[in-house]
């Protein structure tokens, strides 16, 4: 099993930056791969972000491309998202998801883990 732990979200203004993270525990973090996803009311939950368990490949939706960033530190057994010229369109509830393969899944349905979610709430 695999606890994951976002943290990081808030309220920030068009524009601005927020920089989430994931912090996992149980087992051997190193070997998984991990997501981000988000979901906005009304809306499915869309890929946002994927990183291969050494960090050397990496996955982004159009959506977000240039302007976030995924990175991970596995002796901090932890994910980070940094998100930068954040638009409204990005107010969501943002999850971390594991899976343990050497793949880069952008499916959420390829993930066995998850965390709870942090709400990301960007302001005009």
């Amino acid at each position: 099993q695999v606890q994951l732990v976002e943290s990081g979200g808030g309220l920030v203004q068009a524009g601005g930056s927020l920089r989430l993270s994931c912090a996992a525990s149980g087992r051997t973090f190193s070997n998984y791969a991990v997501g981000w996803f988000r979901q906005a009311p009304g809306k499915e939950r869309e890929f946002v972000a994927s990183i291969n368990w050494t960090g050397s490949r990496k996955n982004y939706a159009d959506s977000v491309s240039g302007r976030f960033t995924i990175s991970r530190d596995n002796a901090k057994n932890t994910v980070y998202l940094q998100m930068n010229s954040l638009k409204p369109e990005d107010t969501a509830v943002y999850y971390c998801a594991g899976q343990g393969g050497v793949g880069i899944p952008v499916r959420a349905s390829e993930y066995n883990y998850w965390g709870q979610g942090t709400q990301v709430t960007v302001s005009s």
